[in-house]
């Protein structure tokens, strides 16, 4: 339906971590009452390191499905969650080389107005989580994007204790999502279609 918000979660993950809360953000999107794409960004690594790693490999069979982000999938959305592993402090280059097609969208004003907000995971405590959504959300910045983060809206908050947005610690990948970090991916991505439904019906009264 017309008022129906429509959300995109864009992530990048090589061994699964980042995919496994890009999927718990989807759903708690749709149960929001969003209608959701769930996309993957194209994968940059060649193919001898993705098969030196079982995990990374798995992974890449496990979802040869998940369809890849295009820049249309940016201008469909009035929500986008995005997110992807660390990398010392900023997002993956994957990720970032899907941001940097954006180009003719930003020029025409495309990705103005949206709501944004993100996810990461690190291999080791801390490593970068908070430095990297925030690296992320400059480029919402520089989009016109209104940015949501979770906060410290709800007591889960406390326990996950980034109000930034959703974070995730592997251990090297050893450790999956646990609850604390699926549920704050949940409430990031539950804010962020409350908000994007606001701010629709605040612009079609």
């Amino acid at each position: 339906m017309d008022g129906q918000v429509k959300a995109a979660v864009i992530y990048y993950s090589a061994t699964g971590i980042t995919y496994q809360m890009a999927q718990a953000a989807a759903e708690a999107a749709g149960e929001a009452g969003a209608e959701v794409r769930l996309r993957k960004v194209r994968e940059l690594a060649p193919d001898e390191a993705i098969r030196s790693n079982s995990g990374w490999q798995a992974h890449r069979l496990e979802t040869q499905d998940v369809m890849e982000a295009q820049p249309d999938d940016l201008s469909w959305a009035d929500v986008i969650i995005m997110g992807a592993p660390t990398r010392y402090g900023m997002i993956a280059a994957q990720l970032k080389q899907f941001i940097d097609t954006t180009g003719p969208l930003w020029a025409q004003g495309a990705l103005a107005n949206k709501v944004y907000t993100g996810f990461t995971s690190t291999a080791t405590l801390h490593g970068g989580q908070e430095a990297t959504l925030l690296s992320l959300y400059t480029v919402f910045y520089h989009w016109g994007g209104i940015v949501v983060t979770p906060g410290y809206t709800d007591p889960s908050q406390f326990v996950a204790g980034n109000p930034y947005g959703a974070s995730h610690t592997s251990n090297n990948g050893e450790n999956p999502p646990d609850h604390v970090a699926l549920g704050a991916t949940a409430l990031t991505a539950k804010r962020a279609v409350q908000m994007g439904a606001a701010l629709k019906k605040g612009m079609a009264g």
